[in-house]
């Protein structure tokens, strides 16, 4: 079981809403509501498209880190398996 890091009582308690709704707060007008636009979506999509599947860079560095004998560090290898080691078996759960 994962323990809670904050208690209930210390959360912050929603706000209602008021009765009447046609009440808009202050400082919004009809130009600054919530709106949806698409307009940079075709250009994400098409910069997105532009990019290659591949970066040769990244597959660079990807083997130089794989060929290098110290990485990742000795403390972080300890790190991750204090990590795993103190962990829950999920498969308890499951019976």
């Amino acid at each position: 079981m994962i323990d809670s890091t904050s208690s209930f009582d210390r959360t912050s308690r929603a706000q209602t809403a008021p009765d009447d709704l046609s009440v808009r707060p202050q400082g919004l007008t009809g130009r600054s509501r919530d709106r949806l636009s698409t307009d940079k979506a075709e250009q994400l999509s098409s910069a997105l498209a532009n990019q290659p599947e591949i970066r040769p860079e990244m597959v660079a560095r990807g083997r130089a880190l794989a060929a290098d004998p110290s990485y990742p560090s000795s403390s972080v290898l300890s790190q991750v398996a204090a990590q795993i080691a103190n962990s829950p078996d999920l498969s308890e759960d499951q019976e």
